[in-house]
């Protein structure tokens, strides 16, 4: 079949077995054969003749006359048609302008096109500006009003509500900062404040502003910064082996007064979490940045100056010795030993030899030294260091070794006095995490001798020989007599006996069983050991 006129009977032929079969009710599988070949046809039929094989659609004239439009009606369609193009129109603008506004909503909850906070870029000393960063410890109600720009550690932050709380450290101080949403301040940039790592460095600019009630846990309690500008400098990438907040937590429990650190960590009381000893050691990097600690290390800055400030206005010469010799510069310690060059050496436990020789032998006659000292002393007590910083002088006498006394009462007086007015900062910070009471002291200093300091110990019921030495627990026993009795947490004892002194100590010309020795005393430690040479 070729034609569309063959295909056309061929198909009524098979309309007509398949309409025949539906008549007499036979199953659908013995006229399908018949019903799929008749489809193929009608396909075959569209691809011959280009047309739907089928009778023409009839046209409803009716309709068709209703469609066609009178002169009459035309204008009238016309303005309808105008009018509902007016329309969509004006529904598009509005659904345009909701999804604009829709659009600039969430680009602004997302902080898109904000330059108002965000990561810095690194500080590679490319520009300069006319930037003025104002210190925390600075921030006081006389600023309140002001904008200042602030750089510090992010000790804590959290999100409450639609607002940000963020406390910022800087070396001893600290400032609370508060960010809500507004219209210049965005969601985006609350939950990034909130969201900031612990310890990262940011700047931060604001509005110094008197809080109703002090911030308790800022020391700068009197002000917060209202926050307008919120930028990380150094974004802390791992986390932190402890949290800050626990580190600068106040001591539960007193250090022991005598014995052995076992290294063994305790319980807090209170059974709030503070950082031990062992961790805080294995990370001493972050462990200094708790105010306490910078405190420690500036208050020790600050002794180091006022001693030097003090000897120097009374005539002394800072020297510098050698601290690997040839041999053991005093008795009673053991030495750490080295190789210099196929030689034994060691280190120097005492600059003793160096400043006897430009004291006495050289004529400087009043030197002093602030350096390293080394005792390889295997004891694991507070008494015992094997490394420290020691400030040593000497200084030759006219007369009697009172003299020297009398110069070390006036340096410990004037060291005293310049860390309670330079250091107040420094001491609050040590008082809030180290509670302390303040050091009493008397002027001129309390003096006493060894055999009066033994017969306080034997009338509080300590048996205590004229001529034995002092133990560890009878020197802490000592100090608080002496503390009831004069009032002093301060004070020295000389006369000590010459059996228990280094063998370069003067004998007493009055007793020889005495020396012309003394020790310097706080709260029953001894902090200072010295005596009159034999020449």
């Amino acid at each position: 079949m070729s034609t569309g006129e063959e295909i056309t009977a061929k198909i009524a032929e098979l309309g007509a077995v398949i309409a025949a079969a539906k008549k007499e009710k036979k199953p659908i599988e013995e006229w399908k054969p018949s019903l799929d070949e008749m489809l193929a046809l009608k396909t075959k039929f569209k691809e011959v003749t280009g047309k739907d094989f089928g009778p023409p659609k009839k046209v409803n004239k009716a309709k068709a006359e209703q469609a066609a439009p009178s002169e009459k009606n035309k204008a009238k369609n016309e303005a309808k048609a105008k009018a509902k193009a007016e329309k969509e129109a004006k529904k598009a603008k509005q659904r345009a302008e909701r999804e604009r506004a829709q659009k600039e909503k969430a680009a602004k909850l997302a902080g898109i096109g904000q330059d108002n906070f965000g990561d810095s870029p690194l500080v590679q000393s490319k520009v300069k500006t006319e930037r003025v960063w104002t210190g925390i410890g600075e921030l006081k109600p006389v600023l309140a009003g002001q904008e200042v720009l602030v750089r510090g550690f992010v000790q804590t932050s959290r999100l409450v509500g639609k607002g940000a709380f963020v406390l910022l450290r800087s070396q001893l101080f600290s400032v609370q900062g508060v960010c809500f949403e507004s219209k210049e301040i965005s969601n985006a940039m609350v939950k990034y404040i909130a969201g900031l790592p612990s310890e990262s460095v940011v700047d931060v600019t604001g509005i110094v502003s008197v809080p109703d009630q002090p911030i308790d846990s800022a020391t700068q309690k009197m002000v917060e910064i209202s926050i307008t500008k919120f930028h990380c400098v150094s974004k802390t990438e791992a986390s932190m082996p402890f949290q800050m907040e626990d580190a600068c937590r106040p001591d539960c429990g007193k250090e022991t007064d005598v014995g052995a650190y076992t290294g063994e960590e305790r319980e807090s009381e209170d059974g709030l979490v503070r950082v031990g000893q062992e961790v805080r050691l294995d990370n001493r990097w972050l462990d200094l940045r708790t105010p306490a600690n910078q405190s420690i290390f500036r208050i020790e800055s600050m002794i180091g100056h006022l001693f030097r400030e003090n000897l120097m206005s009374k005539g002394f010469t800072e020297i510098h010795t050698p601290k690997i010799i040839g041999g053991a510069s005093e008795g009673g310690s053991e030495v750490f030993t080295l190789d210099y060059f196929g030689q034994e050496a060691c280190l120097a436990m005492s600059p003793q030899l160096h400043k006897q020789m430009t004291a006495a032998c050289s004529g400087f006659e009043r030197v002093f030294e602030t350096g390293p000292v080394f005792r390889a002393e295997n004891s694991n007590t507070r008494r015992h260091l094997c490394e420290f910083t020691g400030f040593d002088l000497e200084m030759a006498i006219n007369e009697h070794y009172d003299e020297v006394l009398a110069v070390f009462s006036d340096l410990f007086i004037a060291i005293f006095d310049g860390i309670n007015e330079r250091c107040k900062s420094e001491l609050e910070r040590v008082r809030e995490q180290h509670p302390f009471e303040d050091l009493k002291y008397l002027r001129p200093t309390l003096k006493i001798t060894y055999a009066e300091g033994c017969k306080l110990l034997r009338q509080a019921g300590v048996d205590q020989d004229d001529y034995e030495d002092l133990s560890t627990i009878n020197e802490k026993k000592l100090g608080d007599i002496v503390k009831e009795k004069y009032g002093t947490d301060f004070f020295f004892m000389d006369k000590y006996p010459l059996s228990v002194r280094p063998f370069y100590t003067m004998p007493c010309p009055e007793n020889p069983k005495l020396s012309n020795s003394f020790d310097f005393f706080i709260r029953g430690q001894e902090i200072l050991s010295g005596a009159q040479r034999i020449h």
